[in-house]
Formats: C-alpha cells, sequence, structure tokens
C-alpha cells in the first residue's frame, strides 16, 4: 500500500530523517513510536500529501488509495447544531441527498445522458463506502465504543473523549484503505481509552497511529515503526515481541562490545609496550609491529557495533524539594463544589500530606482540571493550602503555562535563568540540543512542549507538584523518567492522570471522581478494579512475573552475567506468549 525508500527530510533547524525505508502492507495495523520531536507528525504530513514537501527520496503510495485522518489537535465544535448520527453519517447523507436531487431532475430533464452519468457515480460512490447499511454499521460501531444510544446527542453536548470517539468512528464507516490517526489516545480516559482499543482491534483495514499510550500499544497492533536519532526502525510483530527483541539485542551487543573492549585493551597494552621498546631500539621489524598494531586498533575501534535503538534517548528528569515539612497535611478540601452548565462536583473534602504521590482521576469532563487549577491559585474559602508549602503547576492546557511566541531561551530567561548558557545547561538533560534555544516553543511538538514545561516545573524548588495530564503526548522513555522522577520527589504530587501505568508505577493512592464526589482508594484496590474489568484473571499476575524478570535482566547485564542473562530471556519470552 505505501512504499519508501531512502526518505531524507529537513527543516531549517534541523535534519528529520536519513535515508529511512519502509513498506505498510494491506491490513496491518501499525503502531508508530519514537522521541518527543523526532517528526513522527512531519512524516504523516508528507504521507498525507506528498506533493507539499520537498524530500529525497522515493515515496510510492497505492493509485487510488483513499486515506482517512485522526488529527491529535482536533477540538470539539460547540457551534455545531447537529446530532451525532448527523455528524458521522456526513458523507454519506451528502451522497443520498445528490442522489435525490438528481431523480427530481430527471423527471422534468430534456437531456438525460449527463444525469444519468453523473446518477450512476453517486450510487457507485455511495456503494463504494457502504452506503447500503450504513444506519446499521453507524449503530454496531457506537455500541462497540460504549457509546450505545448516542446516535440523538448533540455533538456539542459530548466530552472531549467521546468526541474523539466519534471521530474514530466517522473515518472507519467510509471504509478508507488506509486509516491514519496521530495520538487518538491524547487524554482519553481508561474506559474511552478501552473504546478506542476495541474500535482499532474492530476494523479491517489498514492503521498507521501515532501512539505513546502502553495500554495500546500491548494490545492493538501487528507491525512497529519505531523513528529515532534520524532512523527508522521496523518491526514485524508486536509491541511486545519488538521489546523483547530489542533486549535479546542488547545482550548479544553488550557482549560483544564486551569483548571488543577487552581486545582494543589487550592492544593498546601492545602498542605502549612496542613504542616503549622503539625509543631505545632502532630496528625496522620493531617499527613495523608497531605500525601493525595500531592499524589493528584502528579496525577494531571502527567496526565498534552501531545500536541506535538499545540506548535510547531520555531525559533526566529531577523535581526539586529543599522545603522542609514535617509530616502534616499540606492541602485541604472541605465541602469544595464546582458548576457550569451543571454540578459537577459537590460537597467534595478530602486532604494531602507532604509526602503523599495522589492520582486524581475520572471521567472525562467531572472538573479534575478545574479542582487542580483551583487548588493552585488557592483563592477558595474551601481550598486550604499550608502557609509554607511552595507549589509548581502543569497545565494540559500548554499555552497556559508556555508563551508560543517566545523561543525557547527567551521562555526560560523570563521564568529567571540570568544566562543563555544556564538554560542550554539545564534542557540539554531534558533531551534538547544546543539549536532548541533559537526555535519558538509554538514550531515544537506536543510532546517537547510537555517536557518543557517538564523542564520549568523542576527548576522550582517547590514541595507541591499540580500536574494536569503530564504524560499526555511524552514517549514512552520520557513517561519512564517522568515515573521516575516523582518517586524520588520528596515533596507531594497531585497529578491527573488516564494513564494506568503511571498510576501503578509512581502513585500512592487514588482520588476518584464518581456520582459528583471524591472517594479515596488504594493502589492495591484500583489495580484490582482494572485488571477485573479489562484483562483476564491470570494478566496480573503474569505481568509481574514480566517486571521481575526483567530486572533481573538489567542486574545480570550490569554484572556482564551474560549466561545468565541469556537463561533469563528465555524464561521472559514464555511470559511473553502469556500475555
Amino acid at each position: 500500500m505505501i512504499k519508501v525508500e531512502n526518505l531524507s527530510y529537513s527543516f531549517a533547524q534541523k535534519d528529520l530523517y536519513q535515508n529511512i525505508s519502509f513498506t505498510l502492507e494491506d491490513g496491518q495495523h501499525c503502531a508508530f513510536i519514537g522521541t518527543s520531536g523526532s517528526g513522527k507528525s512531519t512524516l504523516i504530513d508528507i504521507l498525507m500529501d506528498p506533493d507539499r514537501y520537498m524530500f529525497d527520496g522515493t515515496l510510492e503510495i497505492m493509485p487510488n488509495c483513499r486515506i482517512g485522518y485522526v488529527s491529535q489537535f482536533s477540538r470539539l465544535d460547540n457551534t455545531q447544531n447537529i446530532t451525532v448520527f448527523e455528524y458521522i453519517a456526513e458523507e454519506f447523507l451528502r451522497l443520498q441527498d445528490e442522489i435525490a436531487t438528481l431523480c427530481t431532475e430527471m423527471e422534468t430533464a430534456a437531456e438525460l445522458e449527463p444525469l444519468l452519468e453523473r446518477y450512476q457515480f453517486v450510487s457507485d460512490a455511495f456503494g463504494a463506502i457502504g452506503g447500503d447499511s450504513y444506519e446499521s454499521n453507524i449503530t454496531k460501531k457506537l455500541n462497540l465504543a460504549n457509546l450505545k444510544g448516542y446516535e440523538d446527542r448533540q455533538v456539542a453536548k459530548l466530552s472531549g473523549g467521546e468526541f474523539k470517539l466519534i471521530q474514530v468512528i466517522k473515518e472507519m464507516l467510509t471504509g478508507p484503505d488506509l486509516i491514519i490517526m496521530d495520538e487518538p489516545d491524547a487524554f482519553l480516559d481508561f474506559e474511552n481509552l478501552n473504546s478506542l482499543k476495541k474500535l482499532i482491534n474492530s476494523h479491517k483495514g489498514t492503521m498507521l497511529i501515532v501512539t505513546h499510550s502502553r495500554y495500546l500499544l500491548n494490545h492493538c497492533f501487528n507491525k512497529i515503526l519505531h523513528l529515532e536519532n534520524k532512523e527508522l526502525q521496523e518491526f514485524e510483530g508486536s509491541y511486545i515481541d519488538y521489546n523483547f527483541a530489542l533486549l535479546q539485542s542488547k545482550i548479544e551487543l553488550q557482549e560483544l562490545a564486551l569483548n571488543d573492549t577487552l581486545e582494543i585493551e589487550r592492544n593498546e597494552v601492545l602498542i605502549d609496550q612496542l613504542r616503549s621498546v622503539a625509543t631505545y631500539v632502532t630496528e625496522a621489524s620493531r617499527g613495523k609491529s608497531l605500525n601493525a598494531r595500531v592499524k589493528i586498533l584502528e579496525r577494531l575501534e571502527a567496526r565498534r557495533i552501531k545500536a541506535p535503538f538499545l540506548e535510547l534517548k531520555q531525559p533526566a528528569i529531577h523535581f526539586v524539594s529543599n522545603h522542609e515539612i514535617e509530616d502534616t497535611e499540606v492541602v485541604k478540601v472541605n465541602h469544595y463544589s464546582m458548576a457550569f452548565d451543571e454540578m459537577l462536583l459537590n460537597d467534595v473534602s478530602f486532604e494531602i500530606r507532604s509526602t503523599d504521590k495522589v492520582a486524581l482521576i475520572g471521567s472525562n469532563g467531572t472538573g479534575k482540571t478545574t479542582l487542580l487549577r483551583d487548588i493552585y491559585k488557592n483563592t477558595q474559602d474551601t481550598i486550604w493550602v499550608k502557609e509554607d508549602v511552595k507549589m509548581s503547576y502543569l497545565s494540559q492546557l500548554q499555552g497556559e503555562m508556555l508563551k508560543e511566541s517566545n523561543t525557547v531561551a527567551e521562555e526560560f530567561l523570563d521564568f529567571g535563568f540570568k544566562t543563555y548558557d544556564q538554560v542550554l545547561s539545564h534542557i540539554m538533560d531534558y533531551g534538547f540540543a544546543e539549536e532548541v534555544l533559537h526555535q519558538k516553543i509554538s514550531s515544537l511538538s506536543g510532546g517537547e512542549k510537555n517536557i518543557l514545561q517538564l523542564a520549568k516545573v523542576a527548576a522550582n524548588d517547590t514541595n507541591l507538584l499540580l500536574l494536569d495530564e503530564p504524560i499526555s503526548h511524552l514517549d514512552t522513555n520520557s513517561q519512564l523518567a517522568l515515573e521516575k522522577a516523582i518517586k524520588e520527589y520528596n515533596g507531594a504530587v497531585l497529578m491527573i492522570s488516564h494513564d494506568f501505568y503511571s498510576i501503578v508505577n509512581c502513585m500512592d493512592y487514588v482520588l476518584m471522581i464518581e456520582d459528583k464526589s471524591v472517594r479515596k482508594m488504594s493502589l492495591r484496590k484500583f489495580r484490582k478494579m482494572i485488571y477485573d474489568k479489562h484483562f483476564n484473571k491470570d494478566y496480573l499476575a503474569t505481568e509481574e512475573k514480566k517486571k521481575e524478570v526483567e530486572t533481573k535482566i538489567t542486574t545480570a547485564l550490569k554484572g556482564n552475567d551474560f549466561s545468565l542473562a541469556k537463561a533469563l530471556s528465555e524464561e521472559l519470552e514464555a511470559l511473553i506468549k502469556l500475555l
């Protein structure tokens, strides 16, 4: 369906790809992954409209290939006074209206031939997209997405997550040859994410999906494209299998690298000995031996294996808290209520202690962001924040905390940094290169903007972090780095997240919004609730065992115990088959 060979493309500020190649076959569900800012969205733009871009290499797309597209930036239009059915069926209704109009015109037309030709063309188009059964197909897809009975609801009344699912259904129903989705999972709560998983897995056609959702990656794909360091790796198989293949390669390459290092060290010793002898012995044979050894060393250095997908870029996130606060309450919410068109939260009360790591969860549109923002503003009588608490806030609305017209350097200089060197030293820990200093924030990817927000949050010395969807748009390595930073932070964290993995990996407990109230839930109970609802009964135990074996492999590799690492990898492979 798509064949890319030796494609290279550059922006003014940086090179994005160098001679990347891949194919996309009929029926494949392909996950497109990679570091934030590596150019995934740009590559999608090239596939969608290659004539707009000046790239090197070749791009072949199946003739007359119809492409459906779901953007990561699509927003609900509150001015649209249409129903869900009318929105999804837009193309079908348009073609039906044209057919009806043509029939009316043919009743009185003197020249029937052009009208008949147009009628046949429109009828064929209607049939090609499944027009004969579109109404029942809409109902089936809505039921699959847990949106039963939504046909007559107003689009303007949908939550952001519901609207995203409606968009996906709309693209699927016309039966395009290829559906491309750019981070369709962004900001979806777990129920909607699970619905998205069902929609993806039910689709028979070809899909290319940019995603960082570990849940979707683990359950939806049979092909992986991984863009990293200007190169692209293509893998036929699931994401779990891909990571296992990378681990096996890491074990093999680390063993080879160690042997290379030992051989290089041995040759360096011999060269030092020959140079020492050459200072007082003038035999030509000694000089030849020295030159030969130097050439051997150069060949050894040159052949060192390059493995760009094994040592992946990961930001060094570190939150600072030098303010000693005793183990006491730092936030109290007492009889808090909040409403817009209707009551969202009613008479809510809870407290957070000085080292608590707390996840605030709930369905889309239940008031989580407003509650978090009200705590940060601390202007309401129903919210109390301890006097000596210093807060930092990360917003899911990136323009709220970042000035899009600023360059990266200007953003941090405005924030309080004194010199360009200070800014550069700080942002390099977060995976940014020097050329990013002079880029406009508006030109950065969604993931880069979130990492930039994290870099600003980390520059503050605080003891309470308020994080609104910090995982959104982050690649998986950045997600892991954030989880590690939260676990190591010695202050309190209140984090809104729909990412199951980030919650169970670094939170102490959950505050769940349901029925306009908030209830505290232990992490153990939360995990069990999710697994009981969405996984089979043995999945949790198998996943825990898998993590345990992966930890043992990491330890074995640190000690260069390759025999143990290989034996453990066989055990890991057996567990992966169970998952």
